[in-house]
């Protein structure tokens, strides 16, 4: 049996669930535009484990989305779980953050794109097809009247998070559609985690650092 925290900051959404063996057990989240990850973070994680009545001993490892994401919302998220993985001697786990919010969404064909906001006309993104298999790698990329045309061609296009509000801008193609209040959360978390638990991929704690995927290209 694993029982594994999952910790979710990478956007507005302060989110963390409890899971054993991958199955949702508890899950605390409130997404606010002031990210006031630093005064719930803390409370949500003693929430889950007295509600669920599991000692924070019990835990057998901590997962944390990588990212990309906010930069000081990251970086709480990841001190946090190091802290907890260095204290309580457990392995650490990331979940890249476009994974687990593609996983919000299912189909029965086309493509899935979850997009979060950077600034201006940036977007971090990734594709994933209709089973969650990835087909383009995680990119920073300015948003234009061509973004993701090579997909909209062969089928529905869902695009996901907060970047789809600067994408109904430039994408008019029929097979477009865009879902912009979706968040990443803790939930989607539980499933990804426990894979990589059982293949014991664990990220090394002296060394793991957030994906802040800083630079940005234009198309060419």
């Amino acid at each position: 049996m694993a029982i594994i925290l999952n910790i979710e900051t990478a956007t507005t959404n302060c989110s963390v669930s409890l899971a054993q063996n991958g199955e949702l057990v508890q899950i605390r989240e409130h997404n606010s535009p002031t990210y006031s990850h630093s005064e719930q973070l803390h409370v949500f994680i003693e929430e889950i484990l007295s509600v669920s009545a599991i000692d924070i001993s019990e835990l057998d490892a901590i997962a944390v989305s990588k990212g990309p994401g906010s930069y000081t919302g990251l970086r709480i998220g990841v001190s946090a779980a190091k802290g907890l993985c260095f204290s309580l001697d457990i392995p650490l786990i990331s979940v890249p953050t476009l994974e687990s919010m593609a996983y919000q969404k299912k189909i029965d064909s086309g493509f899935i794109i979850p997009v979060l906001d950077a600034r201006r006309m940036e977007v971090y993104s990734a594709v994933f097809d209709h089973s969650y298999r990835k087909i383009r790698d995680t990119a920073a990329e300015i948003i234009d009247a061509d973004s993701f045309g090579q997909y909209s061609t062969k089928g529905k296009v869902h695009l996901l998070g907060s970047g789809a509000a600067k994408c109904t801008e430039l994408l008019n193609h029929p097979n477009f559609s865009f879902e912009t209040e979706l968040v990443p959360s803790a939930t989607e978390m539980c499933s990804l985690s426990y894979a990589k638990f059982k293949n014991e991929q664990f990220e090394d704690l002296a060394y793991f650092e957030p994906y802040y995927l800083k630079n940005f290209m234009s198309k060419p």
